[in-house]
């Protein structure tokens, strides 16, 4: 997300780019100059150290991702340190019209240089962030398969240095969902919705036609962990798979893949389950073309990056009505159900599928409107603009962006 929007933004605005040193590598493949375009911060001398730890940590405890992001924070707190020693004085001087910090995407790390920047006239914009979306409640089964014990002293980081004056001293808060904007209240003043998740329509190419006969085709695509819901999907396809009016086609793998292979041959589903394990890109993209759906129940996505891909190829999202996925997803433009306990979840997504089985013939019109809505508002084009418009803003040059939460339907103003 980081690269992706940074690339995007260098197309409108003039911009130098400050990154860690393990990114040097892939930067200058891509055409940047080092010095001219982008300038590398090496922090491995603690940040590494760091990071052995918490791969121990979480190998020894089974500790899930939320103890790496909670360990990132105090590396990034030397590497904004050293960035100062670096910038600070020229931004001082004023050789930036703005400062964006772009990630950590999570909203737990905060900012040393967002009151030095005030103190010095510059703006500080930061995000956008998004996370801390809730475990829903049914679901502490897979809290504790994910190992998120952290997630119950989660709100441990608002004693973190710099934590207040992160908020309080930034001019722009970009946030990327409903969760984390009630997480910011008090500071709303300053905040802006804007989801980070976004899409490059030319690494995909052009939709085509999901077969019109044979059985309805489903794809999931995402690592095959508990909170993903691919037993969920499995469970409740089941029925329909039996009876040879529907097929799975599962893309990723994980954890969670033995137990999913259990699943399968205890439901008596092999013909009509194809767990594809890590597959190329574009055999990927092929796979998904060939489908009618794009079934997702994950129950804690803060983003939801593939729901935008399949709308992208006009393959029609279902997804549970929670978190990312939700605020991708109109009515106009795919099928939401509702969020529960994993029986509901299953039930809800049994009975999608088991309509759109009978009758397929208004999926068509739904794809090519969810295609629309992400050339409208998810292309990394489309997050530039929108990016753009807090820097106006900030620099006062136009009134607070307020592009609506979640995002209309319908083509925007900026």
């Amino acid at each position: 997300m980081g690269w992706s929007l940074a690339k995007a933004l260098s197309r409108v605005v003039s911009g130098h780019l400050v990154t860690q040193t393990r990114n040097r590598d892939a930067i200058a493949r891509a055409g940047l100059s080092e010095g001219s375009d982008f300038t590398i911060i090496d922090t491995e001398d603690f940040g590494r150290p760091i990071w052995l730890a918490g791969v121990w940590l979480k190998k020894m405890t089974g500790l899930g991702w939320t103890t790496s992001t909670a360990l990132s924070v105090l590396p990034y707190y030397l590497f904004e340190k050293r960035l100062w020693d670096r910038f600070g004085p020229e931004i001082e001087r004023g050789a930036y019209d703005v400062v964006h910090r772009i990630t950590p995407l999570s909203p737990t790390s905060p900012s040393l240089i967002a009151s030095r920047c005030r103190r010095a006239g510059v703006p500080f914009v930061w995000g956008p962030v998004n996370g801390g979306v809730a475990w829903p409640k049914g679901f502490s089964d897979v809290l504790r398969a994910e190992g998120e014990w952290l997630s119950y002293v989660r709100n441990a980081h608002h004693l973190l240095p710099a934590y207040r004056s992160t908020r309080t001293d930034a001019a722009a808060l970009m946030i990327g969902s409903r969760s984390t904007w009630s997480e910011f209240d008090g500071y709303h003043e300053r905040c802006v919705y804007l989801p980070e998740n976004a899409v490059d329509p030319e690494r995909f190419g052009d939709p085509s036609p999901a077969p019109e006969t044979g059985p309805l085709r489903a794809a999931f695509i995402g690592r095959l962990v508990p909170y993903k819901g691919a037993d969920m999907l499995i469970q409740a396809a089941a029925p329909l798979i039996r009876e040879g009016r529907l097929e799975l086609e599962i893309m990723g793998d994980g954890p969670q893949r033995a137990e999913l292979e259990q699943l399968v041959d205890r439901e008596g589903v092999r013909s009509g389950v194809h767990l594809r394990g890590w597959i190329a890109h574009a055999e990927l993209h092929a796979t998904l073309r060939s489908c009618h759906l794009f079934a997702f129940p994950s129950v804690r996505e803060f983003g939801g990056g593939a729901v935008l891909e399949a709308m992208l190829l006009e393959v029609t999202p279902l997804v549970a009505d929670y978190a990312g996925p939700a605020e991708l997803v109109t009515d106009a433009t795919g099928f939401r159900v509702p969020i529960g306990p994993r029986e509901v979840v299953i039930d809800g997504f049994r009975r999608v599928l088991t309509e759109l089985a009978a009758d397929r013939s208004r999926l068509p019109a739904i794809g090519k409107r969810a295609r629309q809505r992400v050339l409208d508002w998810f292309t990394w084009e489309r997050k530039a603009q929108q990016v753009n418009a807090v820097y106006d803003w900030v620099r006062g040059l136009r009134e607070k962006p307020d592009f609506g939460m979640p995002f209309p339907d319908g083509k925007p103003a900026f």
